[in-house]
């Protein structure tokens, strides 16, 4: 009797090189949906930015939407390295809490001409739901976590009031960065990093104990 021939395994070289490809649209598909949105991104167009055919584009992807949910993945690796861990090795309490604000802050003043996915995908898919949108969600409610963990912890090390209702600051900390981005990027407005930062400041006194005074600013951290 017959037998089949036995399947060939990929080598390690090859699944590198997959890998790479892969890493490097994925590379490219994020500098699009910064500029066009998600619903911007489409296999044509990243087959003639990457100089690759559409079949090899959607050979790492199968799909449109797996597509735009690994540019979300890999928006927020790049925002966790450039926001979250950076301030994490800052203190417990407001001088992580203000690092993390800093930091956020540094994020949105480069993303001016871009444009911040979180916020433009909030747009593009705030009524549609799937796997997208979940998968958008998800990141946005985990940097929120991340925060309001950062807030919770300022109260236990005594540095915020005990009745402090971490939601509601941690509303009040996103509400100054999306009027950063609206006034600066849409309206073009200068000083909104000033106003940002002068919100914090103002955030923060409302919300400490009575016992701090003053944290020096975390402009020079990262």
């Amino acid at each position: 009797m017959p037998t089949k021939p036995a399947t060939r395994r990929p080598s390690a070289r090859t699944l590198q090189k997959g890998q790479q490809t892969r890493a490097a649209i994925i590379e490219a598909a994020l500098g699009l949906a910064s500029h066009m949105g998600l619903e911007g991104l489409s296999i044509g167009t990243l087959a003639e930015v990457t100089d690759m055919s559409k079949s090899g584009v959607f050979a790492h992807f199968g799909s449109r939407e797996e597509l735009q949910i690994s540019v979300i993945r890999e928006y927020h690796n790049k925002f966790e390295e450039e926001v979250f861990f950076p301030a994490i090795r800052q203190p417990r309490g407001l001088p992580r809490l203000q690092a993390m604000f800093e930091n956020w802050v540094k994020r949105v003043s480069v993303e001016i001409d871009s444009g911040c996915i979180y916020i433009s995908g909030a747009v593009e898919f705030d009524d549609r739901p799937g796997p997208v949108r979940d998968a958008l969600a998800g990141m946005v409610k985990a940097w929120h976590a991340a925060m309001e963990r950062a807030i919770r912890l300022g109260i236990d090390v005594g540095h915020l009031r005990d009745d402090t209702d971490p939601a509601q600051m941690l509303f009040e900390v996103h509400g100054l960065i999306l009027a950063l981005h609206h006034d600066a990027r849409f309206l073009r407005n200068p000083g909104a990093v000033e106003r940002a930062r002068a919100g914090f400041a103002r955030t923060v006194s409302y919300y400490a104990a009575p016992k701090v005074v003053a944290f020096p600013s975390p402009a020079h951290v990262r």
